[in-house]
């Protein structure tokens, strides 16, 4: 079967940028206590940020992704259900 997850993680992988982004300034509310704590502990708040909010538009673009080729999806499962996987004679496993 193929699950609408492992299509769009492998396409996604393959989306990341491979080159260094522009850094753009900008302004976030934080939680006073996590902000405290944060800095007790020298976390780089921009990093930490960005991989969060990089992690965010990972799951968004995925469910997206998902939305987008649900209708394919079911119907390449459904004719793997009826039909079998192509080539499945040929398998030595």
């Amino acid at each position: 079967m193929i699950s609408a997850q492992s299509l769009e993680s492998r396409k996604l992988r393959l989306s990341q940028p491979a080159r260094k982004a522009t850094r753009k300034p900008t302004n976030v509310s934080l939680p006073t206590d996590l902000l405290d704590r944060a800095k007790q502990l020298d976390v780089n708040i921009s990093r930490a940020s960005e991989r969060g909010l990089r992690e965010e538009v990972h799951e968004a673009e995925a469910r997206a992704w998902a939305a987008q080729h649900a209708s394919f999806i079911a119907e390449l499962n459904a004719r793997i259900e009826h039909d079998g996987l192509p080539l499945e004679d040929h398998r030595m496993f």
